[in-house]
């Protein structure tokens, strides 16, 4: 993949790239498999019988097992040592079937807006500023899981050993992280 540009032309802002078919299928799969736990998420939210009648949409109120969803998904308020945990559980559970829908959706209308702009046999690539904000957070999401998948943390190294099979998903992680960066450098004025 070419570093991100920054073009002006009479349409506005553009934010150039290429990436080849390789990359592209990478990329396109990498989101695919975030939109569909995503997606999976969503279908799982148990019906409302309040929800249908109000047409206010809910989601699910249990936090979620899967720990990349947990990821992507994370609790409203964490419990603090000497907290009383049932009364931040009911917040949460709360909390949780109130917005998910609507954050699900967005996450969902993001990782659209790659798969929508990423051409599949790879090609130039341009976004305008609004596209690029998406694809953004789409890369977050992305990384986000992947970084729960291969558990990165402050101790992770830049490389696994050799024989570690983690090591050709690291790398995928770290171009990931390049390619959100020059893009967010490009975005800069």
């Amino acid at each position: 993949m070419q570093k991100w540009s920054r073009k002006n032309s009479l349409g506005g802002l553009k934010l150039r790239s290429e990436m080849d078919a390789r990359e592209a299928n990478v990329l396109r799969s990498l989101v695919g498999a975030v939109s569909g736990l995503l997606t999976e998420r969503a279908n799982s939210a148990p019906d409302d019988e309040l929800a249908a009648l109000t047409g206010l949409r809910t989601g699910n109120t249990a936090t979620p097992e899967d720990p990349q969803l947990l990821r992507l998904l994370p609790d409203f308020h964490r419990s603090e040592p000497g907290s009383p945990d049932a009364e931040r559980a009911g917040l949460n559970s709360a909390l949780r079937g109130l917005h998910e829908p609507e954050i699900i959706d967005a996450k969902l209308a993001a990782g659209s807006v790659v798969l929508s702009t990423v051409p599949v046999e790879g090609g130039r690539i341009v976004l305008t500023p609004e596209q690029a904000d998406a694809w953004l957070n789409a890369l977050t999401d992305v990384r986000l899981a992947l970084g729960t998948i291969l558990e990165i943390d402050d101790e992770t190294p830049e490389q696994f050993a050799p024989d570690d099979p983690r090591g050709p998903h690291l790398d995928v992680y770290h171009w990931l992280t390049w390619m959100q960066d020059s893009l967010l450098q490009a975005l800069a004025p």
